[in-house]
């Protein structure tokens, strides 16, 4: 497999084309990377705020040169069709194609990891009305059905049973077999990047049920999964309440891992705690696959001032899961 990490430039109207140009124009990439995009899009970003950097047009990984920009062109956009700022279904469209060649780069050995910078799923959805995620893309491509996304900071490691669906759709998707899913693939993932994890369970329910007084999931579907998990020998305990287990983690440093049961029960704190720190990680895939833990960031987009931390922080994550195995499945 090739020693040369793959980076995806996410939505063209969003930040992600331009924290690529600063972090290279800074010197903060220090591993071989090309890039999948369009470079009319880097070309604007290059421009507009003056970064200065050399980009060349390549076909493939296997033709990367070092020192300059490396970037796998795919031309579905044209240099008067990048509007910073501005919901385009061009972008949202070329964005899932660039992760869609990046993947498949991955499958083949061409790339050691894929790193993708952040989409714009109302974008995308324009013309991909089923899309809902990354995580969810990636995982169909590879033929892999169980996926879930891992956050991971210096204070705190958060998984999660279910991510981009409704809260009410979340509460029927914490179910025995899902959760046990769950907590293999936590178990996999964190004993590899550190020595005898604890792992927490986080209840569904406010007081994790208060023993069925606040509902039964925690004695049907969680509680039963983590008994299973530790039948497995998997040091997992729970389920806790989930106003209290992330004190007892971050504070009481009880456990460095918390397995969640959807979506913000998991992002909340952690980008409460460590916001431009933290890395998205996908587990459940046969290739290593990280991300920036932030959206495109409209708001700001082609001033020149978004942070390149998390970026940087996702490409050494990526580097490090190579290290430690060839994925995190």
């Amino acid at each position: 497999m090739a020693d040369i990490y793959g980076i995806t430039i996410g939505d063209s109207s969003g930040v992600g084309p331009e924290i690529l140009l600063k972090a290279w124009a800074n010197g903060e990439i220090h591993h071989p990377v090309v890039v999948y995009g369009d470079t009319a899009a880097l070309d604007h970003y290059n421009r507009a705020l003056g970064y200065g950097v050399e980009i060349r047009s390549v076909v493939s990984p296997l033709e990367h040169a070092p020192g300059v920009l490396n970037v796998i062109d795919h031309r579905l956009l044209t240099p008067d069709g990048i509007r910073p700022g501005e919901l385009s279904a061009a972008s949202g469209a070329a964005a899932r194609a660039y992760v869609v060649s990046a993947t498949h780069a991955a499958l083949a050995g061409e790339i050691a990891a894929m790193v993708t910078l952040p989409m714009n799923k109302e974008a995308t959805q324009l013309t991909d009305p089923v899309f809902t995620g990354h995580t969810e893309l990636i995982g169909e491509l590879c033929g892999s059905d169980d996926v879930t996304i891992m956050l991971a900071s210096d204070q705190l490691i958060v998984t999660h049973v279910s991510t981009h669906m409704s809260l009410q759709n979340a509460i029927h998707a914490a179910k025995r077999e899902r959760i046990q899913t769950i907590l293999r693939l936590t178990w996999e993932a964190v004993s590899r990047l550190m020595s005898n994890p604890r792992i927490a369970v986080a209840g569904l329910n406010p007081h994790a049920g208060e023993n069925g007084l606040f509902g039964l999931e925690e004695i049907q579907e969680i509680r039963p999964a983590v008994e299973w998990a530790q039948a497995q020998g998997m040091p997992v305990d729970g389920p806790f309440p989930p106003d209290t287990v992330f004190h007892m983690a971050v504070r009481k440093k009880k456990f460095d891992v918390i397995v969640c049961m959807y979506h913000d029960q998991g992002h909340v704190p952690l980008k409460l705690l460590d916001f431009e720190n933290g890395v998205n990680v996908a587990l459940g895939l046969p290739i290593i696959r990280t991300s920036v833990d932030h959206g495109t960031a409209f708001d700001i987009a082609g001033k020149g001032v978004a942070s390149t931390v998390s970026l940087i922080r996702a490409l050494e994550f990526a580097v490090k899961l190579r290290s430690v195995g060839a994925s995190v499945r």
